[in-house]
């Protein structure tokens, strides 16, 4: 379903603006999903914690530093699902898809602040090694690797059309192939006794964490400041709106995230004398949709043979 209001300002010239919004499904509800996950992921760093301290093992309870972070990831991924399903008010006119944004930043910068701590602790154990109690520590690694895949698998369904579930879904992933890293550690100090093994696990860990919230943040300070998606080309699609019958150039062209799901676009067409007609806007908010998943295109229609617009003008001058 398309949705087209036609405006006309009287600027200097009298220019006819369209807004053709091209509404998605809504999302799939991973509901289900995120309680289980939730369920099963709080309860095991409970226990990995516990195992931690009683095992000596630093490179368990970093491992369940990292757990938490998933913790607060699937929260922040639940937040922007169901921030996504409310609908624009007279205040927030775009809805709250940022929301989960903000969120990220605040999660990364807790997961940044747990991975200082942890590498106090694992540089002092490198200093003065403890002995670790191998089989308790790859007994709850491997209880993660459980976790972890049930979780990944119960989002699987989703990796594919939603950004948001994407991420959930390769997080948990990556934490099973972690806690299957704890695993080797600790078989390894079964087998050669050399505990400073468990600590290097850990700062390694805490590599994996850095460069994860690293990633978060710099994602997320770009969706902030309403950066052109990186999995959007500018000029594919100025060449794509070229290519509409009667447009002679595409002005004043911007591109920005409403949320991990909706991008939109606004732009100025220049065409020939004459109402381009419903058709030709729903054609260009169609092909938008369906070449670059721009959700919320609004175009302004310039008329050529009377200039461009004056507002315009102005900001390029």
């Amino acid at each position: 379903m398309h949705d087209h209001h036609d405006h006309s300002h009287d600027h200097r010239h009298k220019h006819r603006h369209a807004h053709a919004h091209d509404h998605h499904h809504a999302p799939k509800d991973f509901g289900r999903a995120f309680i289980v996950g939730l369920s099963l992921n709080i309860c095991f760093v409970l226990a990995e914690t516990m195992a931690g301290i009683m095992g000596n093992s630093m490179a368990l309870i970093a491992d369940a530093g990292h757990n938490l972070g998933d913790v607060l990831g699937l929260v922040v991924a639940w937040a922007g699902v169901t921030l996504a399903k409310r609908k624009p008010d007279s205040r927030f006119t775009f809805g709250l898809g940022k929301s989960s944004v903000l969120a990220a930043i605040a999660n990364a910068m807790l997961l940044l602040v747990a991975v200082g701590i942890i590498t106090v602790e694992a540089i002092e154990r490198l200093r003065n090694p403890a002995p670790v109690a191998t089989t308790l520590v790859m007994t709850v690694a491997a209880c993660g690797v459980l976790v972890n895949g049930i979780t990944a698998w119960m989002f699987s369904g989703g990796s594919k059309t939603d950004i948001n579930i994407r991420a959930a879904f390769l997080h948990m992933a990556a934490d099973a192939a972690i806690s299957a890293g704890v695993v080797v550690a600790g078989l390894v100090i079964m087998l050669t006794g050399m505990t400073w093994i468990d600590p290097a696990m850990s700062l390694l860990l805490n590599a994996v964490i850095i460069w994860g919230a690293w990633n978060v943040l710099k994602t997320a300070t770009v969706m902030i400041l309403s950066a052109v998606p990186h999995d959007r080309n500018l000029d594919e699609i100025k060449a794509s709106l070229m290519r509409l019958p009667g447009v002679r150039d595409v002005t004043d062209m911007h591109v920005w995230p409403l949320s991990s799901q909706d991008v939109a676009l606004s732009c100025h067409l220049v065409i020939p004398a004459g109402h381009p007609g419903d058709a030709f806007l729903t054609e260009a908010a169609r092909l938008m949709n369906s070449r670059f998943s721009i959700t919320h295109p609004t175009f302004q229609i310039d008329l050529e043979s009377r200039g461009a617009c004056p507002l315009h003008a102005k900001e390029t001058a």
